[in-house]
């Protein structure tokens, strides 16, 4: 389906970040679909998406599917430290007149829903009926449900847990020195996505896609490792790629917060086969919530199977979202601790 183009928006004055700064006069790129209305589906993108949701989550936007425009008012746009259009490292410093490369702040998954929030309110869009997204995406989601508890109804986080966990910065870490390293951002980016790609997919789908089979250059798996790195590098920025895996390790929905004091119903779905947010650690976020609920997404393909199986996403994220309307039809108003 083809929807508008992407617009840009400047949020003018100063935006105080989390770790102490601020950014002045930030761009955030943003794409809707569906007739606007003051309640909106907030679709948040995962490390190195962008405001496209209906081309990477086309599954999502077919008819009668939870982000059916038909439907429903969606709204999607590049985060704060992207390289799609938002304000980040590949943006002029408007102090030096130069990209800010690797000076951009930290940012943390919090300034970026600050961001999303200013959109939002630009568009007349008071209410959100789900925040929805995976990894980096579902991060944002569950902030969204802590942060504006009296303006969103539920929130789907997709294959995160409650952290990110010890393994999770390692494998950050290996990224972060591929690309600092001496082998040069663009080369060092490519072995950055090589590293991902290996947590992103399950030993089994690799042993079903590959197994040993042998290429003019080696095993095959090797060769799709280096063609993934490679395309990376063709649509990403690397000192983008750092930011975003720096605000994904400090990505603690419990800091400076008790999780028993967030009411907002979340769901959280966990991938059957994901080796880098293994289902258990994402169960525990919903037994960590009062109105949390948990369903797993059976899949083989590894934490990808968000972008990859959406009919049973839709499912799955269709049955949650049917029993908020039905027990709350008219909003939030009056919901208990026990709605879980």
């Amino acid at each position: 389906m083809t929807s508008a183009e992407t617009k840009y928006l400047t949020l003018d004055g100063s935006l105080p970040l989390e770790n102490g700064g601020s950014l002045q006069d930030v761009v955030v790129a943003y794409r809707t679909w569906g007739e606007p209305a003051d309640s909106a589906a907030l679709v948040c993108h995962a490390l190195t998406g962008n405001a496209d949701a209906d081309d990477w989550w086309s599954g999502l936007y077919k008819p009668g599917a939870i982000l059916d425009p038909e439907r429903n008012y969606v709204v999607a746009s590049n985060v704060l430290g992207g390289c799609y259009g938002s304000t980040g490292p590949t943006s002029i410093n408007l102090r030096t007149g130069h990209p800010y490369g690797r000076d951009f702040p930290d940012v943390t998954i919090r300034d970026m829903v600050e961001v999303q929030r200013r959109l939002l309110d630009h568009l007349g869009v008071s209410r959100v009926s789900f925040a929805i997204g995976g990894s980096m995406g579902g991060m944002q989601a569950q902030e969204w449900a802590a942060l504006h508890p009296d303006r969103i109804d539920a929130a789907v986080s997709i294959g995160v847990g409650i952290t990110q966990s010890a393994w999770n910065i390692a494998l950050s870490d290996a990224q972060r020195a591929a690309i600092t390293s001496a082998a040069g951002t663009e080369k060092g980016l490519a072995i950055a996505r090589m590293i991902a790609m290996i947590s992103y997919r399950s030993p089994e789908n690799f042993d079903t896609r590959f197994g040993r089979e042998l290429s003019d250059s080696g095993f095959t798996v090797q060769d799709y490792l280096r063609y993934q790195g490679e395309k990376l590098v063709d649509r990403f920025d690397a000192d983008t790629y750092v930011t975003l895996i720096n605000a994904m390790d400090s990505h603690d929905l419990a800091r400076s917060r008790e999780l028993a004091s967030i009411e907002t119903p979340i769901l959280a779905v966990g991938i059957s086969s994901d080796a880098l947010y293994p289902s258990s650690d994402v169960k525990k976020l919903a037994d960590a919530l009062p109105n949390g609920v948990y369903r797993t997404l059976h899949a083989s393909q590894g934490h990808d199977a968000f972008l990859i199986e959406t009919g049973e996403l839709n499912r799955i994220v269709a049955g949650f979202l049917n029993r908020v309307d039905s027990r709350y039809p008219a909003g939030r108003d009056g919901r208990g601790s026990a709605w879980a």
